[in-house]
């Protein structure tokens, strides 16, 4: 297991909220908290954006993946849109999640509040080729759920 130093900067006024934290020692992801002034109340179907009140300094060659709480998603159908979401190295703005409402019923979102994980993660970078074609395979181009047509 590698470690990687990340500068944080906590929000004016959200000095209170504890920064983002590893919750076992077996943890892959940081725990990420709500910064909101007052809770927020999301509807059944409804998206909000939700401020943690911190600014990260990723390192060059690494990125910070955020992804849904799997607590959240099983007791009250809260979920990461855009799951995972990337924060590239170069973004200095404020982290943000975007929730979304799955269930039945609204969730209340308190400060405080453990919303999300945040993973971070080395980057590759490919270098693309142009070709007149590509090598074949067996699959080819069958498209999706085609490997679950095969006969066994």
């Amino acid at each position: 297991m590698e470690n990687i130093a990340v500068d944080i900067r906590q929000k004016e006024g959200f000095e209170d909220l504890p920064l983002p934290s590893y919750m076992t020692k077996g943890s892959s992801g940081l725990d990420l908290y709500a910064a909101v002034e007052n809770q927020v109340i999301l509807k059944p179907g409804e998206i909000r954006l939700i401020p943690t009140g911190i600014f990260l300094s990723i390192p060059s060659g690494f990125e910070a993946q955020v992804r849904p709480r799997s607590g959240l998603a099983l007791k009250h159908g809260i979920g990461v849109l855009n799951s995972p979401g990337t924060i590239d190295s170069d973004y200095r703005g404020e982290v943000g999640i975007i929730l979304f409402n799955y269930g039945q019923d609204p969730f209340i979102v308190e400060r405080g509040e453990s919303i999300a994980q945040l993973v971070f993660s080395a980057v590759v970078r490919a270098d693309l080729i142009a070709k007149e074609s590509l090598n074949s395979t067996e699959r080819g181009s069958g498209g999706f759920g085609h490997t679950d047509n095969r006969k066994t």
